[in-house]
């Protein structure tokens, strides 16, 4: 396997990296005889997944928000087969009440490598009654039905996730290629063994898979990721004033979809979003970091997980996410 470098704006492969791959006492890929960084070998993994379950599927798509796992796993199917382009094209379940400059980041994203958008729409299935708003207002738990509808009218067999096992527990319980049954749905106990880094995407009709080629990846990893290969990102991942207020321990953004109660005072703060979700059930953190040296050592420092410290939607009860994953969910 070649090592290749290059970014989503299309830079052509390093030509001095090293060719020849080989395996090192401890296990852990090398080349030329010299051991793989933490960061190399996690790429290399994550290449190495996507190749693979491109090879055995017929029409695989890659979930992408524009958030930051999914740009990682944009940025990784850029190396994975350049200097062709992505083979496959992306898929957002737009609930929304998305950010709106997640949105122009994924457009901008979208059109300047030339990818294919489908876009399956929350707001669609609430206007025709094919679902019905919650109670509560929070959106991500209605993306289940749009998601499996699009996977079944594309026919795709194989879903890129971003998901890792260090966000929270039912992901942290999630094999790396992940068998979903003909109604799209997980069961944590039909699993298949991952032995030797062998991965098995193989399923019956009507069957598809999900895989998560940074399943092993931390946030400190993605951080130190993207300020390895200087990824570009949506801006609000990066301190910034915003009117935000209080709620259940968080700071929601005022807007549209993310009101304010009597009881809740609106305040401008230095905040920046650690997860870029639902508006209406993610909250910033404050924070002074501008740049991706100065979060990768604010994340290191970190006590909580991005999803437990700043998503409402996985604080609903302790299986919220095993039981939208169980259901069809990412």
């Amino acid at each position: 396997m070649s090592a290749t470098t290059t970014d989503l704006t299309g830079s052509p492969p390093d030509t001095d990296a090293p060719t020849k791959a080989t395996t090192s006492c401890a296990g852990q890929p090398a080349y030329d005889g010299h051991v793989l960084s933490q960061l190399d070998a996690l790429e290399a993994e994550a290449i190495l997944i996507i190749r693979e379950v491109v090879g055995e599927l017929e029409r695989p798509v890659l979930l992408f928000s524009g958030g930051k796992d999914s740009v990682i796993m944009l940025h990784l199917a850029t190396k994975a087969f350049w200097p062709a382009p992505i083979p496959f094209p992306v898929l957002h379940v737009d609930t929304g009440h998305n950010f709106p400059e997640v949105l122009d980041y994924r457009d901008e994203t979208v059109a300047r490598l030339g990818l294919r958008l489908e876009v399956a729409s929350v707001q669609d299935y609430l206007d025709d009654g094919r679902l019905r708003e919650r109670a509560d207002g929070l959106r991500n738990a209605l993306q289940t039905v749009p998601l499996l509808d699009a996977i079944n009218e594309h026919r795709f067999d194989g879903v890129f996730g971003g998901g890792r096992r260090d966000e929270e527990k039912a992901r942290a319980k999630e094999r790396i290629v992940s068998l979903r049954d003909e109604f799209g749905q997980w069961d944590p106990k039909n699993q298949r063994p991952e032995l030797w880094n062998l991965f098995n995407p193989r399923h019956r009709p009507g069957e598809h898979v999900r895989a998560f080629p940074i399943s092993n990846w931390t946030e400190v990893d993605v951080w130190k990721y993207i300020e390895r290969e200087d990824i570009p990102l949506a801006p609000l991942y990066y301190a910034h004033e915003r009117e935000v207020f209080s709620r259940d321990g968080m700071w929601l953004a005022v807007g549209p979809h993310s009101q304010p109660r009597e009881d809740e005072k609106v305040e401008t703060r230095l905040v920046r979003y650690r997860t870029v979700g639902d508006m209406s059930c993610t909250g910033a953190v404050e924070s002074p970091a501008r740049t991706n040296a100065e979060i990768v050592v604010e994340v290191a420092a970190s006590t909580l997980t991005e999803r437990g410290a700043t998503r409402a939607d996985d604080r609903i009860s302790e299986a919220a996410m095993e039981d939208r994953k169980k259901e069809g969910y990412f």
